[in-house]
């Protein structure tokens, strides 16, 4: 397999299993699992997903780089370093405010919620861009 089709392989199994833990994982996990099975669910899965990302982008970038296409290469590397952000950044401080939370702490509520909401529009756009690399002519 040249690296060019290896490159939009690994672009379209990443984007498959975002896809995946978005559509089917985590909705199921909140109708199958009460509310804290299915939150202490993912909070154990999150990381696993973040690594897998990381790992599957910075494939796709190296394989794009490879295959000479700059383009697909810099973009995979920047959706690479998102799930760096969203793994070691943002997971550690979702976590501490959901503690606060439950402590009984309003202002970490709010905190949690507009980083919960800043973690969904960046798998977003990680998305996005990857779908972007897939219809890419080469």
């Amino acid at each position: 397999m040249n690296a060019v089709l290896m490159s939009q392989w690994l672009v379209g199994a990443l984007c498959g299993s975002m896809l995946f833990f978005a559509a089917i994982v985590a909705p199921t996990s909140f109708r199958a699992l009460p509310a804290d099975m299915s939150g202490a669910f993912l909070r154990r899965l999150f990381p696993l997903y973040y690594l897998w990302g990381l790992v599957m982008s910075l494939l796709c970038s190296s394989t794009a780089f490879y295959a000479d296409d700059g383009i697909a290469g810099t973009i995979c590397a920047s959706v690479a370093l998102l799930f760096v952000y969203l793994r070691l950044g943002l997971l550690p401080r979702l976590s501490r405010l959901r503690q606060a939370r439950q402590d009984g702490d309003a202002a970490a509520t709010r905190r949690f919620r507009r980083l919960h909401l800043q973690s969904v529009l960046i798998n977003f756009a990680q998305l996005t861009l990857l779908i972007g690399v897939s219809l890419y002519p080469r």
